[in-house]
């Protein structure tokens, strides 16, 4: 059983992260709940290692006392991801955030292009951030400038795509696993991969399962882990 000297002491804990919650308000829940339990100091440390967008679901490492220190060390390994690239359409978001803006034919694709397509992707790569993206630009964040319709010009930035397997293709859904460094944007890499089979491309389902010897295996939900604190 835990005490609260363990928590500000640092503990890691593995949030299975829910569709539509930003990190943000995981991070806030599980402070909540410690507090609540343990009767916290108020200036009691907790974060996140690693931003999942709320449309995003899977691994979220959340950091607590001295090992919110660890942060940026847990941040820097490889991650997983699986997910679905839906062909045919974009978004200003290259996800689902926004409504689709543009069509394009898919009649040419197959699955000899799709896997021949995801072997470029593989090594190091040049990727541009989406426009909606947390990266600050002139004090902004990239999706404050773009919700305010002003344009931006994104520097693209290098990242590495260690594995890009493509695991079902029901045109127009392609589900993928990728590993990557940090920093690496999925949504990029759907919109990039639509342009370069000729077509557009947007994500359509993200889950992040591994963040270096992390597994979302051994995750349990913001719920879950209100329940077993609350029982202790």
């Amino acid at each position: 059983m835990k005490t609260a000297e363990d928590f500000q002491n640092g503990q890691i804990i593995l949030i299975d992260k829910p569709l539509i919650w930003s990190s943000f308000q995981a991070v806030n829940k599980l402070k909540y709940i410690l507090k609540r339990k343990y009767n916290l100091p108020k200036k009691f440390k907790i974060g996140h290692a690693g931003t999942l967008d709320p449309l995003a679901t899977g691994l979220l490492i959340i950091c607590t006392g001295k090992f919110t220190k660890k942060i940026t060390e847990i941040q820097a390994q490889t991650k997983e991801y699986t997910g679905t690239i839906t062909v045919g359409a974009t978004t200003p978001s290259y996800d689902l955030e926004t409504e689709v803006d543009a069509n394009f034919p898919i009649n040419h694709i197959d699955e000899e292009l799709i896997q021949q397509t995801a072997k470029k992707f593989i090594g190091e790569i040049d990727q541009k951030p989406p426009v909606f993206s947390a990266i600050k630009k002139d004090g902004k964040r990239l999706y404050e400038h773009a919700r305010a319709g002003e344009e931006v010009e994104i520097q693209s930035r290098k990242t590495t795509i260690y594995e890009f397997e493509i695991t079902r293709i029901t045109l127009p859904e392609i589900d993928f696993r990728v590993q990557c460094s940090k920093g690496t944007y999925i949504r990029s890499l759907a919109f990039d991969f639509g342009v370069a089979l000729k077509s557009g491309a947007h994500l359509t389902a993200l889950r992040r399962t591994k963040i270096g010897d992390y597994s979302v295996e051994n995750a349990v939900t913001p719920e879950i882990f209100e329940k077993e604190v609350l029982s202790q």
